[in-house]
């Protein structure tokens, strides 16, 4: 990089540009997110630092339900108290922590890592979908609660468990009431979240 090119250091446009490529936070966001932790004490800045490198070292996939954990099966999966008979399908990690916020749901979950796009060149077999049948035959479950955002990528998705789920005798139902067309699960609000998953309807 030619020192001349860029109005400041080196070190300050590289981590500029490092965190204006991360979503939701644009050239400006990341200006002043830089020029904070360049005033910012040693420490704060080496504990970010640290916990940066340890979700890409430490953390790995729950071998039940596909979540992010550090352990073997995460701690939802290990929970006795929760709801054994009862998974909730969602698309991506993110979108677990939105929906235990609202502490309506004390099932267990799946994640599928992604939603069926055959323009994006994602089908069912790239994502955890063959894994969720397996879990389906080998666990009495009641209950499969489709939270797949609601977009069209999210509703064929939807579509597509519910016509392999229902043949299994198990009860398969959609998140309702009050999700708009087009968002995304870990956007929207608690109160949302609680009357989707209450008002659930039957697949």
């Amino acid at each position: 990089m030619d020192q001349g090119s860029i109005p400041t250091s080196e070190a300050v446009y590289k981590l500029i540009q490092g965190l204006s490529k991360l979503p939701g936070i644009g050239p400006k966001s990341a200006q002043r997110v830089t020029y904070y932790l360049l005033h910012a004490p040693e420490e704060q800045v080496k504990q970010l630092s640290d916990a940066i490198l340890s979700i890409k070292q430490k953390t790995k996939l729950c071998s039940v339900c596909f979540n992010v954990t550090d352990t073997e099966t995460c701690l939802i999966c290990r929970n006795e108290q929760r709801e054994h008979g009862k998974i909730c399908v969602v698309e991506q990690p993110q979108d677990v922590p939105a929906l235990e916020h609202t502490t309506s749901y004390h099932g267990l979950y799946h994640v599928l890592h992604g939603a069926i796009s055959p323009t994006e060149g994602i089908g069912p077999d790239d994502l955890k979908i063959n894994e969720l049948l397996e879990r389906l035959k080998s666990n009495k479950i009641d209950e499969v609660i489709l939270a797949t955002n609601p977009n069209i990528e999210g509703e064929a998705t939807a579509m597509y468990l519910s016509k392999l789920i229902s043949p299994m005798g198990i009860k398969v139902t959609r998140l309702a009431m009050g999700l708009p067309f087009g968002t995304e699960l870990e956007y929207a609000d608690d109160v949302t979240l609680t009357h989707a998953i209450e008002g659930r309807q039957e697949f």
